[in-house]
């Protein structure tokens, strides 16, 4: 199971009790994953999703709160995968109507005038929680963070992802939009923020495994930078050590190292016997000890030697 439905069925589960939530989620619902269909008897409202936590929840809402007339039927889905597709229909009109004006969804008596900003029935914090618990619902997605970040919603109008969008960035979100094909999509990318959207729809376990999995990896990070660091200083000491000791044996090929002052020929010895050491552990060996920067003001003096050897 993908993280995604995870999310889902865990969310799909929590428990409503306020018909002004119920209502909240279906105004949610209605736009991501509802179709109308209209006839000579009146208008039937469809809802189709992959998801059977979420297809109860919906059946559970209508047939709790509207009619009795509320069918499901099952199919397989045309994409590869052949996933089950759950299509729940409120046969009822009268009620389907109902449904429509009790979310706003719809102005006008003859003509419907389809209206995707419920600003009426969006008002308090727990309706625009629930308002966003539905659109996830109805056609959010997660990735699974071992991945990477990213929370997004599917809406095919572009006011619909306006007014989403403007609902999330509410709770101090900074969601955005984008177009995908025929779609807008409102997302999120940021790791904080997805957490925090998690909590807003009430996906308290699936939080704590996205937390999780985010301290491991930024505590998995954060080592991966320690280890670099130091290797890529290991490497430069080893780098600066094998050059100390080129400029070392050049000068005792060409001059002798008993030529060089007393002070240099103890810091060269050293170095020709411990290739590998620091120049804090070379400093410590010396007699009387001396401080890294010491160490290296002797080792730059035996290149200006080399070198100046070199270009004699």
């Amino acid at each position: 199971m993908s993280f995604s439905s995870s999310v889902k069925n865990e969310v799909a589960k929590k428990k409503v009790d306020d018909i002004c939530d119920v209502i909240a989620e279906l105004c949610g619902l209605v736009p991501t994953c509802g179709s109308l269909k209209f006839n000579s008897s009146g208008v039937t409202i469809y809802f189709n999703t992959e998801n059977a936590a979420v297809a109860r929840r919906i059946f559970t809402f209508l047939k709790g709160y509207y009619s009795e007339e509320v069918e499901v039927m099952v199919s397989k889905s045309r994409q590869l995968k052949k996933k089950n597709v759950y299509s729940i229909s409120l046969k009822d009109s009268g009620a389907a109507k109902v449904l429509l004006y009790d979310i706003d969804f719809i102005k006008g008596e003859n003509v419907f005038l389809i209206n995707y900003k419920p600003e009426n029935i969006i008002t308090n914090t727990c309706c625009k929680k629930a308002y966003i618990r539905g659109a996830f619902l109805g056609s959010g997605s997660v990735t699974n963070p071992e991945r990477s970040y990213h929370l997004e919603f599917v809406c095919e109008n572009f006011e619909h992802a306006q007014f989403l969008s403007e609902v999330i960035n509410s709770f101090l979100l900074n969601s955005k939009i984008v177009r995908r094909k025929e779609s807008y999509i409102v997302y999120l990318k940021e790791a904080e923020q997805i957490s925090d959207l998690l909590a807003i729809i009430g996906a308290t376990k699936s939080l704590l495994d996205f937390e999780n999995v985010r301290v491991f990896k930024a505590l998995n990070n954060q080592v991966n930078r320690i280890v670099n660091l130091e290797t890529a200083n290991m490497n430069k000491t080893i780098d600066a050590s094998l050059s100390q000791i080129e400029d070392i044996e050049f000068i005792n090929r060409t001059i002798g190292l008993d030529k060089l002052p007393e002070n240099l020929q103890e810091v060269a010895k050293i170095r020709l016997e411990n290739d590998s050491i620091s120049l804090k552990e070379i400093g410590e060996k010396l007699n009387p000890p001396i401080g890294k920067s010491g160490v290296n003001h002797r080792l730059k003096k035996i290149k200006d030697i080399a070198n100046k050897l070199r270009s004699e």
